[in-house]
């Protein structure tokens, strides 16, 4: 999908006997005779165009998936503190996500044993 500039118009060249756009704004906002254009592609954003149809039984096992991933990134992200670090070193960045995925394979572990699957994504109610 193109978007064009709403002051673009079609002119015609009898010479040419071709059609080429023309931008005709007080104040252009590119150097383009044509004016800008911006091109959307809604086969790359999934969240508009996920390819889909929702409410199918496909949409709801695809996105219970999705929603689950999402979830645990989210929790990655907040409860080990990956998402506001106040280093910016690799190496250290490199041994939180480790330690991280260690704590959080650890608390599913615990969880399944003690037979509580509701704890897998806490770590505070198997300490307490």
């Amino acid at each position: 999908m193109k978007f064009v500039c709403p002051e673009m118009k079609w002119e015609y060249s009898r010479e040419t006997k071709k059609s080429r756009r023309v931008c005709h704004c007080n104040n252009p906002c590119t150097s383009s005779t044509c004016g800008r254009m911006v091109y959307v592609y809604p086969e790359k954003n999934l969240r508009a165009c996920p390819g889909v149809g929702r409410g199918s039984a496909e949409w709801d096992e695809t996105y219970k998936i999705r929603v689950n991933a999402e979830k645990s990134i989210n929790h990655f992200k907040d409860s080990f503190c990956i998402a506001c670090r106040k280093t910016q070193n690799e190496k250290t960045l490199h041994a939180d996500l480790l330690l991280a995925g260690i704590t959080q394979l650890t608390t599913a572990i615990l969880a399944d044993e003690i037979h509580h699957h509701g704890y897998i994504r806490s770590i505070k109610p198997l300490i307490a």
